[in-house]
């Protein structure tokens, strides 16, 4: 990285800002994560991992004396009707001493963990934002590999948390983002018309008139921060990475300290193994979290997005005198509410007329979603799950105009009505889902349930990559370490090659034994 830029965004024009130390990136390296976690497949695999992309961690497996045996994976062939289809093979359970649980973002099963264990006592909500993210390829002459620059302000009002981010990389590419805090009051706002909008400012449109979109996605992030770290350990396990919270906010990462983290866990559950007496806890991994520079990272950082409840004004305010007077160590520490909470009924919001895009530098959320390379299987159950069916008219559309139709970036919710407007009635597109969790979070009344979709969904594009390729586009993949002893290769599984299947004539699961990582990407 050889530049920083800090811009605050007026409707027509721009100028700079001071660059925040937190998000100072100089003598950094713009890799793309995807190239990193392919050779991070490699060398696991070469210390005896078996990776299993495609096979999502459906469920947690317990003992009887209700600590954690492992995680069971889902079953593939169930049609839309909840029956087996012709192509029906069980899930398998994969049994562990310990289950480290890599899930990323609202992971769906350290959701049930918090619920068994009671890991969020004392803890403050967990907050989060949607991010969503283009890749382009830009005109020769525009690109200036090395730049980094973050904005603030437009098109954002100024109770609404949020801003962008645009790093050139080599190649002549640009990553292009914005991110939404999803504690937004508004219910007209739509997270993915704002970042459409930011690219036709004057101040960034030329950087991606001439070029084309390669590729669109999106993903939610957390914010809640040191106070919402939950309970780390529990009977059988841990939590590492982002689905213990533990994103750096003002940085806008979290990579660092998911390695960070993952590896005081290793270090955490062998000592425990190794011990004469080995422990159902490994109470020694928070421990070992709590005197690391990760938590005092967190710590340092704590009130700066919640001072952003106040507004942007007010927010950006706080966060220099916190960073420069008090140095993160200010005698107090701002708490979280629940995202879900935060929005108005409709009828006293302003309604947000976006334009029209014009598919020079803005789109429309099918566009998108086509170049997300998103694909599931259609005869399958909905994975987006609704508790009670009434709600989204009776309540949702009612009270806030339905704006799940709004915060989902990939058209997944629509209200559809006969042809004279009556029946008003939610239609999920589930195949579009890209799987970013934001339904599962910004619900007003939390009666959206995301669940893992049959393992062979994905990526189009996954389908033609090769094992270690797969590693990075197949999400919730399941991590074992084994003895050294490898099963056959995932791909093959998916290829069709039947030694592999599970399919026993009880209907029983195929149990392995190792070092279980559920849901994690490696």
């Amino acid at each position: 990285m050889t530049q920083d830029k800090f811009i605050f965004l007026t409707e027509k024009g721009s100028f700079g800002l001071p660059t925040p130390p937190q998000m100072h990136n100089k003598g950094n390296y713009i890799i793309s994560l995807g190239n990193f976690c392919r050779w991070l497949g490699e060398q696991a695999e070469a210390l005896g991992v078996e990776i299993y992309p495609g096979f999502p961690a459906a469920g947690v497996l317990y003992h009887e004396d209700g600590s954690v045996r492992g995680v069971a994976t889902g079953d593939m062939g169930i049609g839309k009707d909840g029956e087996k289809t012709d192509g029906f093979m069980p899930g398998m359970d994969l049994v562990a001493k310990q289950t480290i649980f890599a899930e990323g973002c609202r992971g769906h099963l350290t959701k049930t963990l918090f619920e068994q264990f009671d890991l969020r006592e004392g803890k403050d909500p967990q907050t989060y934002a949607i991010g969503i993210k283009e890749l382009w390829d830009i005109e020769p002459e525009k690109s200036k590999p090395g730049t980094v620059w973050h904005s603030v302000g437009w098109p954002l009002s100024t109770d609404t948390y949020g801003g962008s981010f645009l790093y050139h990389l080599k190649g002549n590419q640009v990553a292009v983002g914005y991110v939404v805090g999803l504690d937004y009051s508004n219910p007209h706002l739509s997270p993915f018309e704002e970042f459409q909008r930011f690219k036709t400012h004057p101040a960034v449109r030329d950087v991606f008139e001439g070029g084309r979109r390669v590729s669109y996605g999106a993903r939610a992030l957390n914010e809640g921060g040191f106070q919402s770290v939950p309970k780390l350990t529990f009977a059988g396990g841990c939590l590492v990475g982002c689905t213990a919270g533990f994103l750096n906010v003002p940085k806008i990462k979290g990579t660092h300290t998911a390695m960070k983290s993952g590896m005081l866990a290793a270090e955490a559950v062998f000592d425990m193994l190794a011990s004469a007496t080995p422990a159902a806890e490994p109470k020694n991994y928070a421990e070992k979290i709590e005197s690391s520079w990760l938590w005092a990272e967190l710590y340092k950082v704590r009130n700066i997005r919640p001072a952003f409840a106040k507004g942007l004004w007010l927010g950006m305010g706080y966060a220099a005198l916190d960073t420069y007077l008090f140095r993160g160590k200010a005698p107090w520490t701002f708490h979280h509410h629940s995202d879900h909470t935060s929005l108005k009924p409709a009828s006293e919001a302003p309604v947000i007329t976006y334009p029209k895009p014009d598919n020079i530098v803005s789109f429309d959320r099918n566009s998108s979603v086509y170049l997300s390379g998103t694909n599931h299987e259609e005869n399958q159950p909905v994975h987006l799950q609704l508790i009670d069916t009434t709600v989204p008219v009776a309540h949702n559309l009612a009270i806030y105009d339905s704006p799940e139709q709004r915060y989902c970036p990939a058209g997944v919710y629509e209200i559809v009505r006969e042809d004279d407007g009556s029946n008003p009635r939610l239609q999920i597109n589930a195949q579009n889902c890209v799987h970013c969790k934001t339904c599962d979070i910004k619900d007003p009344t939390q009666n959206i349930r995301w669940v893992t979709p049959e393992g062979g969904g994905g990526d189009l594009e996954a389908a033609a990559l090769s094992w270690e390729q797969a590693v990075e586009h197949f999400a919730n993949s399941v991590a074992v370490c084994s003895n050294g002893a490898h099963l056959e290769r995932a791909n093959d599984y998916l290829e069709g090659r039947s030694a592999r299947r599970c399919e026993y004539e009880d209907g029983s699961r195929r149990g392995r034994r190792g070092l279980g990582l559920g849901g994690s990407k490696l």
